[in-house]
């Protein structure tokens, strides 16, 4: 079920978020309950068949944070480390063979020429999120960091609706002591207020930026995977339609996640924060997909060893981190350049910042060094993007010449601004460009939306925030029409 549906905001939300204060009145192990019964529809309402694939998951993990912790505490950390690495193997091999596996084999194939098959593998939805939230589980169990294993609080970690599907990564810490906390059972009218303006806003950047994004990305790349080389502009047509189209679309189902949980009482971390906004690559991983960021520092990065065994190993570490990162995204070789990239990134900026001498950065201005930093951090995080959204790394070098000039076709800006991109397509240039420039407003003047909050007091405030925002929902739900899943469900 997508968040941007009829179904899902006119049926879905208002009866779970009704009959929850309700159950909550009898008890709030019943609400619990019939939240996590609820999220299970959620999620089965696409495919009913993998509900069963996760709920095994979360008894096997559950079950076996029982045991690491016993181990622990019974027999010593070596048994525990021992059940630990088996429980992680096993949902690592989960994940390998439902995301990976036709991958691997496909590549084996295509260096030994042979012609192996597995057949038709459906990815689950939302299994790298809910995979990777249950390893953090595990770890920290074996760590010692795990204060509470109530079932139905765990159960309903891992299947919480808002996040199941597409994120935030979450963390056992920050989510199951909400579960237990008594005042999260009222309704509390504030939040649902701050929630519903956070879901607006989080919809309208989908249906009304991401969505209307698609169609240029998808012409240009689909141009060029197609044979035809497209001209300077159009390259960075399309690789700035990308750019907008994935940060919108994700950063909007997640401001849509926060909200609904809000509703809830429940707060889910914050997993963007104005990223392009950044004047390193090193402020743009701390600022894009926080919550994956953070996972993949303190589940592989530190224990890795981090920046503790010298600058080279550092180095080394952080290209791992990264290249498991984008393979992460998805299972493809442009994710794996994707992720090199990003590590390259990284590499060479703390170099920088290791290097550059203290007189230089004390006789530049400020406004300077942010200007270029940010400059050269969003080339660097489009060029990016082409890698990651293309067919393959030969359509990706076509894009990237062509956005060089190495190799383009010869540009006509006239042809190009008041006809079409790539002459096969009946979009306007020109209103892209339009497009591109509001979306840029929005991206770097606006705040960030998980600031905004519906401001109390006033009343003739309170009635023009309220008509705001729903005229602003209508103009969403307006835009309602064809299948339109968010981009991360497929990662």
């Amino acid at each position: 079920m997508l968040f941007n549906s009829y179904a899902f905001i006119f049926l879905y939300l208002p009866v779970v978020l009704l009959i929850y204060f309700q159950m909550a009145r009898l008890g709030h192990a019943y609400a619990a309950g019939w939240l996590a019964m609820a999220s299970l529809v959620f999620y089965g309402y696409w495919n009913p068949a993998y509900v069963g694939l996760l709920l095994c998951s979360i008894i096997f993990n559950y079950a076996f944070g029982i045991w690491i912790a016993r181990a622990r505490s019974k027999a010593g950390a070596v048994n525990g480390k021992q059940l630990l690495v088996l429980a992680v193997g096993l949902n690592l091999l989960l994940l390998a063979y439902y995301k990976y596996a036709n991958f691997f084999l496909g590549s084996a194939n295509s260096v030994a020429g042979l012609n192996l098959s597995l057949g038709d593998i459906i990815l689950p939805l939302g299994i790298s999120f809910f995979t990777f939230t249950q390893i953090a589980f595990l770890v920290d169990t074996w760590q010692g960091k795990v204060k509470e294993y109530n079932f139905i609080h765990y159960m309903l970690f891992v299947t919480y609706f808002p996040h199941l599907i597409a994120g935030p990564v979450l963390h056992h810490g920050e989510m199951m002591p909400q579960f237990a906390q008594r005042n999260n059972y009222r309704v509390n009218w504030d939040h649902v207020a701050d929630g519903i303006v956070l879901f607006t806003l989080g919809l309208c950047k989908k249906t009304l930026w991401a969505d209307s994004f698609a169609p240029y990305a998808h012409a240009v790349f689909g141009g060029v995977q197609r044979g035809e080389i497209p001209t300077i502009y159009e390259a960075w047509s399309g690789a700035l339609a990308y750019t907008m189209q994935i940060y919108f679309d994700f950063s909007g189902y997640t401001d849509m996640a926060l909200g609904i949980a809000l509703m809830f009482n429940i707060r889910l971390p914050i997993n963007f924060y104005s990223p392009y906004k950044a004047t390193s690559i090193i402020e743009f991983w701390r600022r894009w997909h926080m919550t994956l960021s953070r996972f993949l520092r303190d589940y592989l990065y530190i224990p890795l060893g981090g920046n503790r065994k010298g600058k080279l190993r550092r180095y080394i570490n952080l290209m791992v981190t990264m290249l498991l990162g984008g393979l992460w995204h998805g299972a493809g070789w442009t994710y794996v350049c994707w992720g090199a990239l990003h590590g390259a990134y990284l590499s060479v900026n703390h170099v920088w910042r290791e290097w550059l001498p203290a007189r230089w950065v004390k006789w530049t201005p400020a406004w300077i060094s942010s200007l270029t930093g940010g400059v050269i951090t969003f080339i660097a995080v489009v060029a990016a993007w082409v890698v990651f959204y293309s067919a393959d790394i030969t359509h990706a070098a076509v894009m990237l010449k062509a956005m060089s000039g190495i190799e383009a076709r010869p540009i006509t800006f006239d042809a190009v601004i008041h006809k079409q991109l790539l002459l096969s397509t009946n979009l306007s240039g020109r209103e892209l460009v339009i497009l591109l420039l509001s979306a840029f407003a929005w991206v770097w003047i606006l705040p960030n939306s998980t600031t905004v909050k519906f401001i109390k007091g006033n009343f003739v405030l309170m009635l023009a925030q309220a008509i705001a925002v729903v005229y602003l929902l209508y103009l969403a739900i307006d835009r309602f029409g064809s299948y339109s899943p968010f981009l991360y469900f497929q990662f």
